[in-house]
């Protein structure tokens, strides 16, 4: 608790004197935009004096803007907002005003587009935006694919967490790429089935309003696995219209969502708004087992403002889903003929989870250009498996299945403040944050038989204490050149008590990551930056107290240079050069209970992606991924890192208009890749498309979706695992692989009201 005080006590010093550079407020234009319809804030909105090259702002997730520094004088102010229709207004300035605007919701133009992040580190929010209003999205898995390079996989039933590969890094469910929803982590520590194990399935598509990317371990907000990126999402602070939406299609699918308007009656002026949300899925799946998958959420949200001043969020959930699974099977089942490509070995595996969460979010405007914001949540979590990886090589009577549980408590805090000031007469952004999370979970590993308990192989309750803060400054050198440099530093405290143990095993550590970016804005066309920093992820609490690894929060070093830049009207386009070195890799075997410490790797690659307009209506997207990554000190030949990427792309073409017909073409491709440190074994490489159209009327919408247009046979998730089966004299080493979805053609219907 001292720990917590003394980081509290650093957090109000640093708010403090960061307030006190700008006693003298400058000539300026401040204010506010929103949604004309609905009243809710637009964030990253360009505010532009068209007179005065250089003097644009982008409005912040309060709708608030500030162009500092106007000289007395006659202006015309320029706004826009991706998916709002221009506005401009002819300004009179003579000293510091204050202005708001309500934008008119019209087109998609890439025109609008300027390239340019609100927050140092993001990728450009234009891209994600465009994204997520262009591209189909009927599940939380298609949100995680929002991000650019991003792949997932899904290996035991449409109730886990996927398998997530980025940046070359198989981060098997979280590991090295940290989720966030509304500020609270996704991301679960020492988790019965892998450390950081990232559930998204609690989220309703529908729900989500926008997205921020990270990629590499730039920025000081994010710290524990915020290695090879982050994606943070945030749902919607309300609805213009109420919705309820079905969906059925092949494999007895059904989908059933609506979102309801909590405040209908409420005028967009007084900024109050509540909605509730509530989804369910059942599927039987394509395998040769029905999946008998159900799953159960519902989201409630209220935002308004309560003061002058000061806004609150309030929000909560609830998930829960239970299925039947099909995990790895081996190639050399399915080519004798003793399973099809969608059999079993273990028809027992499957599962149940549930989550509830909590969240409260208080957001006050400060003097002189100050946000303060406090969050606190809470999160209990269940999480049943059984699953079977090897099926006979180490119990021959048997098997080898297992049952791993999970039942946790989360309480979090998270604190920040920014202020905008000036130093030495330039813009300064200093941001100050301090975040605390306690995570405590009983966890067990057991041996087990249809689905029936033999014996227990770990067992134990864990405590984890996350406490960690951090402060990061924005110097504008010039109006073209920003440095924006900043550090973190977390502490864990580790605990694990086993099952009979007289007492626990604990131990202390901290992290401190630092990091350095230097960001070039040519124009409102093009900024180039060079970033590096220093990232972790923490390792299994469990490894941690018993000793079984070195390395209890290994450190990886990132850099990268690389541009943003619109070609012309209609062409966005992103360029990186990145690299990435690791002091170690951590795998979680969790058929027994341990984490496996790798050597330490090194990865490089180039990330490209272009969005392109080129025609009214029409909207093309690529994003390209090359990847080259291997262990170091291993010997030639023997240093390759199993499962990383080495070349992914996505892309699609969109026709897309508000009323009428629209409609969506896209491809995924991923390279094989190797399986295995020697690249003995490989994992095979697809290319997919899928399709969709649908008729957008007033107030109805009527389409379909296709996954795997083309019905190609290609592998989800791919292991080289060594397994026996029951008629097997001796174990083998080979493919193991969940099979794709095949063809899967969907009906939906949407009404608004």
């Amino acid at each position: 608790m001292s720990l917590i005080l003394r980081l509290a006590s650093l957090y109000v010093l640093l708010i403090i004197g960061s307030s006190l550079p700008a006693q003298n407020r400058e000539a300026g234009i401040f204010g506010k935009i929103t949604d004309k319809t609905s009243g809710l804030p637009i964030s990253d909105a360009l505010v532009r004096i068209r007179e005065k090259e250089g003097s644009h702002a982008l409005s912040d997730e309060q709708g608030r803007f500030r162009l500092a520094a106007v000289p007395a004088g006659k202006y015309t102010l320029e706004i826009r907002a991706l998916g709002y229709e221009f506005f401009s207004l002819e300004i009179q300035v003579d000293g510091p005003q204050h202005l708001d605007f309500q934008l008119q919701p019209g087109t998609i133009e890439l025109h609008e587009v300027v390239v340019e992040s609100s927050e140092a580190g993001a990728l450009p929010r234009s891209f994600s935006a465009l994204d997520k209003l262009l591209r189909p999205v009927n599940s939380a898995q298609d949100l995680l694919q929002l991000i650019p390079g991003l792949f997932i996989a899904q290996h035991a039933g449409g109730g886990k967490a996927e398998q997530i590969f980025l940046r070359g890094f198989d981060s098997d469910h979280g590991t090295d790429f940290y989720i966030a929803v509304d500020g609270m982590p996704v991301n679960m520590v020492s988790h019965a089935h892998g450390q950081g194990y990232a559930d998204f399935h609690f989220v309703i598509p529908e729900t989500i309003d926008r997205l921020s990317v990270y990629k590499g371990p730039y920025t000081t907000r994010f710290g524990d696995f915020s290695t090879s990126g982050t994606g943070e999402f945030m749902t919607r602070n309300g609805l213009d219209r109420s919705l309820v939406k079905a969906e059925a299609g092949m494999f007895n699918t059904a989908r059933l969502v609506g979102l309801f308007d909590l405040l209908p009656g409420t005028a967009p002026n007084k900024e109050q708004h509540a909605y509730a949300a509530a989804e369910y899925v059942y599927t039987d799946s394509y395998f040769d087992k029905r999946q008998k998958f159900h799953r159960y959420n519902l989201f409630a949200k209220y935002h308004g403002r309560i003061s002058d001043r000061t806004f609150l969020q309030l929000s909560g959930s609830a998930f829960s889903a239970e299925w039947n699974g099909s995990g790895q099977i081996p190639e050399r089942a399915v080519l004798s003929g003793q399973i099809s490509r969608y059999g079993q070995i273990d028809s027992f595996e499957g599962g149940n989870t549930s989550r509830k969460n909590l969240n409260a979010i208080l957001s006050t405007s400060m003097p002189r250009n100050g946000l303060m914001k406090h969050q606190l949540f809470y999160t209990d979590y269940d999480f049943s498996l059984f699953s079977n990886f090897t099926f006979y090589l180490n119990d021959p009577l048997y098997g080898d299945e297992i049952h791993q549980t999970d039942h946790r408590s989360i309480l979090g805090y998270l604190g920040s403040y920014q202020h905008h000031s000036s130093f030495w007469g330039r813009n300064l952004l200093s941001q100050f944050g301090l975040a605390s999370r306690y995570d405590h979970t009983g966890v067990r590993l057991l041996h087990s038989r249809r689905r029936e308990d033999l014996e227990p192989l770990v067992s134990g309750k864990v405590s984890q204490l996350n406490a960690g803060a951090y402060a990061d400054f924005s110097f504008e050198i010039d109006r073209r050149w920003t440095l924006n440099a900043g550090t973190r530093l977390d502490l864990f405290s580790f605990e694990f008590k086993e099952t009979g143990a007289a007492e626990g095993k604990k131990r202390l550590i901290g992290r401190l990551s630092p990091k350095l970016n230097l960001y070039y804005q040519a124009d409102a066309r093009s900024r180039f930056f060079i970033k590096s920093g220093l990232g972790f992820h923490s390792n299994d609490a469990r490894s941690v107290v018993l000793g079984q690894t070195e390395n209890s929060l290994p450190k990886a070093l990132g850099y990268e240079a690389g541009t943003e830049l619109k070609l012309g009207r209609k062409v966005l386009m992103q360029m990186a050069l990145w690299a990435l070195h690791s002091q170690s890799e951590l795998v979680y075997v969790g058929d027994e209970g341990v984490v496996e410490t790798n050597m330490p790797t090194r990865r490089m690659g180039l990330d490209l992606g272009l969005r392109v307009q080129p025609a009214n209506k029409w909207f093309a997207d690529a994003d390209f991924n090359v990847n080259h990554g291997r262990l170091v000190g291993a010997p030639e030949g023997e240093d390759f890192i199993p499962l990383a990427p080495r070349v992914t792309s996505t892309g699609g073409l969109q026709y897309k208009q508000d009323r009428g017909f629209n409609a969506s073409l896209r491809y995924r491709l991923m390279d094989s890749r190797p399986a295995n440190e020697s690249n003995s074994i490989r994992a095979k490489g697809y290319t997919i498309l899928d399709a969709s159209a649908m008729y957008v009327f007033k107030k109805m919408e009527l389409g379909f979706t296709i996954e795997n247009l083309l019905n190609r046979e290609w592998n989800q998730a791919q292991f080289d695992t060594t397994s026996r089966l029951f008629d097997e004299g001796q174990a083998v080493s080979e493919l193991h692989f969940t099979p794709g979805t095949p063809f899967f053609l969907k009906g939906v219907v949407v009404y608004r009201f």
